[in-house]
This record gives structure tokens, C-alpha cells and sequence, in this order.
């Protein structure tokens, strides 16, 4: 099809292509409307990146039975002290206390968090890592480093720190610390 190109749509539970012309969705009534094309947008790009090394990611942890989520708590949780609490793990991960109590739960029912009262105050929780959780946070760190590999050592040593760098400068300088929640 000449004329044609076509773009990753990822805006609704899935992948779809669209057939694009132009640069805007072919129509009778949108033909004369000037709209930028999405890939002009640097955040298309940060988007379609993202959700592939997400979802190759996922599919690594597929066999492990722990989810890209939560491989996060884990991850946050490995190494630090021997118990902590919801809120701490919430400020760690940049997810909301809701999020991360509704993860702590599914990682209590596949055995690699314990989750009991606090002893000095019985409003509050301890959570800590099982000996099962020990274990497998370096294996799955072992994958997230090859998913990295895969998808980012085609750039350079030098490109892949710039790239690192603005997008740690993106954050800060818009003050990024926490997951966006609908």
C-alpha cells in the first residue's frame, strides 16, 4: 500500500495497527483539521519503548509466577531492613498505599511475604520477605538485567547513560517520584 504507513496503537488493552496516510487517520472529515503526527511526540516513542521492555519483562517473570508489579515490592523490599511497613514500601516504589496493599496480599497468598501487626503499634503492619522471596529476588534481578541488555545494548555505553541522564533529568525537573493512577 503505498502512501500508507503503519503506527503501534497501544491505547486500549493490546496492540493494533491502524492504517495511517499521511501522518493523521484517513477521513472526509478530519482531512482539512492540522493535528501533529503521533510520532512527532517524543513521548510515542518513550511509550512504545516502555510498553514492549514491560511486557518482554513480564514474560520473563511469567515462569516465576511474580508479575512485573509485583517484582517491584520485591525488589524495593530485598536488602533492606528485615521488616517495614506498607507506607515505607508505598515511598519506596512511588505506588499509592492502596496499590501496594493489594500487592503485599497477593504476595502473602504465593508465600514470599509474612504480614502481622505491628508489636509497638496494633494499627500498623510488618511485612517482610520469606526465605522463598530471599531467593528469588537475585534470579529475577538477573532477568530485568537481561531484558535491559536486549532492549538497550544495541545503543552505546555513552548513549545509553545520556539517555538514562534525560530521563532522570525529565523526572526531576518535573518533580516525577510517583506512578500515575487513573
Amino acid at each position: 500500500m503505498q502512501g500508507y504507513n503503519y503506527f503501534l496503537d497501544n491505547s486500549f488493552l493490546g496492540y493494533y495497527y491502524g492504517v495511517v496516510r499521511n501522518g493523521a487517520m484517513a477521513s472526509k472529515t478530519t482531512a482539512k483539521i492540522a493535528a501533529s503526527r503521533l510520532t512527532v511526540h517524543t513521548g510515542f516513542w518513550l511509550r512504545l519503548v516502555s510498553n514492549h521492555v514491560s511486557y518482554a519483562f513480564g514474560h520473563k517473570l511469567e515462569s516465576s509466577g511474580v508479575t512485573v508489579a509485583e517484582w517491584v515490592v520485591l525488589r524495593e523490599m530485598y536488602g533492606g531492613d528485615a521488616t517495614t511497613s506498607p507506607g515505607i514500601v508505598a515511598e519506596l516504589t512511588g505506588l499509592t498505599r492502596g496499590a501496594v496493599s493489594k500487592l503485599i496480599s497477593r504476595l502473602l497468598e504465593k508465600g514470599l511475604v509474612t504480614r502481622r501487626e505491628s508489636s509497638s503499634d496494633r494499627r500498623y503492619q510488618d511485612i517482610e520477605l520469606t526465605q522463598a522471596a530471599i531467593a528469588i529476588v537475585p534470579k529475577l534481578a538477573r532477568l530485568a538485567d537481561l531484558n535491559d541488555e536486549e532492549f538497550f545494548g544495541v545503543l552505546s555505553k555513552s548513549d545509553r547513560k545520556l539517555l538514562t541522564k534525560l530521563l532522570k533529568k525529565t523526572a526531576a525537573l518535573h518533580n516525577l517520584t510517583r506512578m500515575p493512577v487513573d
